[in-house]
């Protein structure tokens, strides 16, 4: 066996040793018993709420614990499969199983990146900011596009989406727009998008055709679950109600049913205009409050464990995480982990894995080394 093919065999060894414990697999095999003759039972769809809240923890029981067997069982019968051919002597079978070897180190190293997002929220939904910075027309052109990107990564990443708010620019894009993302690990593959966007181009708002440097930014943050209990008393919140602005049909525009709340302590401030209903954004509006003020303690946290890596400045405005070039040439840097693209289209097209897959990377690495 070449010393490169053992290499790799370690390599996707690791791999599945750190997903066996991420995903505790021996709990997790009998966990899944359990979800699979509760699911058997006649009554089970008696209670609705609680039958797919099972169906959701069994299916994603189901994709982890098939996804290290067959990781597992491709390697073993490659393995096999080389050990046979030497055995025969024959030098085309074990090319053909070590290529085969080769082949299972990229997808054994995505699978333990995801055994990364074990944080304490990781595997929430997540709500996912978007705001233009100064710069009128062209920032809030460009907030758009980054709308555009995030939406075209859920769906290659068949997460759903939702539009909590939306605030259309004046001539052409956004000012800001709220969207809550639904699927697995949402918040753990989001959360390091939080921060500034720069974008560099030939404005197509110019006459000129002048190249113009436009700012937007991203800020990411957990949706609280009903096992996290977070309190919110009311003597803290500012409630304004306003009318909601922008597409809908008509009846949005009658009554004032958009709701904005200000949390006083903390200045943080939520706002919903989806529904129609006042009630309906005014229970909208508070769990994005919850979420935010729950994000606000992860960072105090995660602060306090790693002094060196602040939370604060990753979503401060000033600090920018990734540019996007559009002219004179085409490249999407980011800041933190210097990972480069040269299809700047693609990207902006939804193509952020790598990007995604360096910065969490980095941060999960900074945490344990701090």
């Amino acid at each position: 066996m070449q010393a490169e093919t053992q290499a790799h065999i370690e390599t996707i060894t690791s791999a599945l040793d750190l997903l066996r414990t991420h995903v505790n697999f021996e709990a997790a095999l009998a966990r899944l018993e359990e979800l699979e003759a509760l699911s058997a039972e006649g009554d089970f769809w008696n209670d609705q709420t609680a039958a797919q809240e099972a169906m959701r923890e069994k299916n994603k029981l189901q994709r982890q614990v098939e996804m290290i067997v067959s990781l597992q069982t491709e390697l073993n019968d490659a393995v096999e499969l080389i050990e046979l051919g030497e055995m025969e002597g024959d030098a085309d079978v074990v090319a053909e199983a070590e290529a085969a070897v080769a082949a299972l180190v990229p997808f054994a190293e995505k699978r333990q990146l995801e055994s990364l997002l074990s944080g304490e929220a990781d595997g929430n939904d997540c709500f996912l900011e978007v705001h233009a910075g100064a710069g009128g027309t062209e920032a809030q052109d460009w907030a758009a596009m980054l709308v555009r990107m995030y939406s075209r990564w859920c769906e290659r990443r068949g997460f759903k989406l939702q539009m909590i708010e939306e605030s259309a620019g004046e001539e052409a894009g956004i000012k800001s727009v709220t969207m809550r993302i639904e699927g697995d690990n949402a918040y753990g593959w989001l959360k390091t998008e939080s921060g500034v966007h720069r974008l560099v181009r030939i404005s197509p708002y110019d006459s000129s055709a002048r190249r113009h440097t436009s700012f937007a930014s991203a800020w990411v943050y957990p949706v609280v679950d009903d096992n996290i209990e977070i309190e919110v008393e009311d003597k803290d919140l500012r409630v304004d109600t306003y009318r909601a602005s922008g597409a809908g049909g008509q009846h949005v525009n009658k009554t004032d049913s958009a709701i904005r709340i200000t949390h006083i302590p903390t200045n943080i401030v939520v706002q919903c205009q989806n529904d129609r209903s006042q009630h309906r954004n005014r229970a909208t509006a508070m769990n994005m409050l919850k979420a935010r003020l729950y994000e606000l303690e992860l960072q105090k946290r995660e602060e306090a464990a790693n002094d060196a890596a602040s939370a604060k400045t990753d979503i401060g405005w000033g600090n920018q995480i990734r540019s996007y070039v559009l002219h004179p040439y085409q490249m999407v840097k980011d800041l933190r982990t210097n990972v480069e693209k040269g299809n700047a289209n693609g990207v902006l097209d939804g193509d952020l894995d790598e990007f995604v897959e360096a910065s969490l990377a980095a941060r999960v690495g900074a945490q344990r080394n701090a």
